[in-house]
């Protein structure tokens, strides 16, 4: 084969190559383009956003402010016959309960800077 022949094949080549990526990136295009069509019908079946009288207002009192309180563990319940058993509505809603001391523990010198952290402290 001679030269001429090596560079029309190349040339086709190209012009093959350069035709697959032009059809591809249609095949991408259209996808996205579907992709939105789909969104917005999607969209519109959706139930319409709430206005703004039907939004959730403050308290007359203001905002809720956080409660800070010192908990201590809730017992469970002993059943009080042999084979009698717990209902729900004997067990309490929660593990623990405000706690008698409401003190909250502060930092002493000579002791470790954080509560169970191990540290020797000061000296």
């Amino acid at each position: 084969m001679s030269m001429a022949t090596y560079e029309v094949l190349a040339a086709s080549h190209d012009t093959l190559n350069l035709a697959i990526a032009f059809l591809g990136g249609l095949l991408v295009a259209g996808a996205l383009v579907w992709a939105i069509h789909f969104g917005m019908k999607v969209r519109d079946q959706e139930s319409p956003r709430p206005l703004p009288e039907e939004q959730p207002h403050l308290p007359v009192g203001g905002a809720v402010h956080e409660m800070r309180e010192m908990r201590e563990p809730d017992e469970m319940p002993v059943a009080t016959k042999e084979g009698e058993r717990l209902m729900p509505y004997q067990l309490h809603p929660s593990g623990t309960r405000t706690g008698k001391d409401q003190s909250r523990l502060r930092w002493l010198p000579g002791r470790s800077g954080s509560f169970g952290g191990g540290g020797i402290g000061h000296v």
